[in-house]
């Protein structure tokens, strides 16, 4: 019996980071490759090796760009903070492209909130990082301030309810986008992954994170 290929691994990265310092460097695309899977890095706008408008109304859909760079036949996705929410546009308006789904580093923040929600504005502690991500990103800078300041709305339960895909939601502890149970409660088909003493910065190099993914989308290499 003839079985199908794997499909290819789509990484899409967070804000003001790239695919090389998000999944080459800590190994993903290595370990992906020793486990037979072909890994696609795409930069979103203004990031990496990406186009650099200094508009924030060019930043507004950041699915489209990375839609345009994925395979025809569905694929797997793993994104992290940013990414994971370009990921999820995709999963709504294009479910038929996407097999599996990791979102790393999101939870509470990507979901509607209720109204009077005090936890809807960004702490200005993690506002702070950021602004430095920005400050130290040289002539990048000015597409990462309008790629901040592009609107995201966050998403529906209606949205989420129409991602009809088998998603694993990868969180720190300390992660101010936590806590997962939100938008997993409010995903179809979502397992959770919390990390303990984990924050949001530094989820990408977590072995536990990389463990959970690989195993998620069927891509532990076999060093046998």
């Amino acid at each position: 019996m003839s079985h199908s290929p794997s499909p290819p691994v789509i990484l899409i990265h967070g804000f003001a980071t790239s695919t090389l310092t998000t999944w080459r460097e800590p190994g993903w695309f290595d370990l992906l490759h020793d486990a037979g899977r072909r890994a696609i890095g795409i930069d979103l706008l203004g990031h990496g090796d990406a186009p650099k408008p200094t508009s924030a109304s060019d930043y507004i859909d950041l699915a489209g760009p990375v839609l345009a760079q994925m395979p025809d036949s569905p694929v797997d996705v793993i994104g992290y903070s940013l990414g994971a929410r370009t990921a999820m546009e995709i999963a709504i308006s294009h479910p038929e492209r996407i097999r599996k789904m990791v979102l790393a580093g999101v939870g509470r923040n990507v979901v509607a909130e209720m109204p009077g929600d005090p936890t809807a504005a960004m702490a200005p502690h993690v506002m702070q990082r950021f602004e430095s991500l920005i400050a130290t990103a040289g002539s990048d800078g000015p597409a990462l301030r309008a790629c901040m300041a592009a609107p995201r709305p966050r998403f529906t339960p209606d949205q989420l309810a129409g991602i009809d895909i088998p998603c694993l939601i990868v969180i720190g502890d300390e992660d101010f986008a936590g806590p997962p149970d939100p938008l997993a409660d409010a995903l179809p088909d979502a397992t959770v992954k919390l990390l303990r003493g984990v924050d949001h910065f530094g989820l990408p190099k977590q072995f536990g994170f990389i463990d959970a993914a690989l195993e998620f989308i069927d891509a532990v290499p076999d060093w046998a």
